[in-house]
Parts: structure tokens; sequence; C-alpha cells
């Protein structure tokens, strides 16, 4: 079963996993605060979605990159955050309007 089936993700919510796991300074923790995926299920899912060079490219960058896991990183490593990336508030997130 796809990954995206499983979390029944939108295209929207597909795109936005994709954009956050392409970003250096996005941990995978704050994918699975957002969208409830785990590392593991997020790599699942980029191999399903992307063509396999191209999975083969992010997998060889972010594996073992300290940014990507909390835990790993420097203290110096401030939390980026996207202008798209919806908020969580009051244990719920957001929906983001796209148009």
């Amino acid at each position: 079963m796809k990954i995206a089936e499983q979390y029944n993700l939108s295209e929207q919510d597909i795109d936005r996993i994709v954009e956050m796991a392409w970003e250096d300074r996005t941990p995978f923790e704050a994918i699975e605060a957002q969208f409830g995926l785990r590392e593991a299920e997020v790599i699942q899912l980029m191999k399903q979605e992307m063509q396999l060079r191209n999975w083969q490219k992010w997998r060889a960058r972010v594996q073992g990159r300290r940014t990507k896991h909390l835990q790993l990183r420097n203290t110096g490593v401030k939390r980026f955050k996207s202008d798209q990336q919806r908020s969580i508030s009051a244990n719920r997130i957001s929906r983001k309007k796209y148009k």
C-alpha cells in the first residue's frame, strides 16, 4: 500500500512533504509532527513520488545529514520555517489556502 493512501494524503500534502524533505534545515521530526509520517515513511514516500535517479540523489544527500535530525544537529542551527509551512496551533494543523 502506498504511504499517501495509508495516511490519506492530498496532492498538496504530498507536495509539501516532498518540499520539506528537500529542505536541509527541516528535520524529519517536523514532518512527523505535522503529517504523522516517521522518517522511514518519508523515505518510502519520496521513493514512490520521485524518479529513481532523483530519489537516489536526495537519499545520498540527506543520509547522515545532521540538520535532518534534531538530536544530531548543532545548537547553532536554528529552526528554518518556510513561508509555505503550515502553522500548528491548539494541537490542530491549520489548513493552508491553496489557490
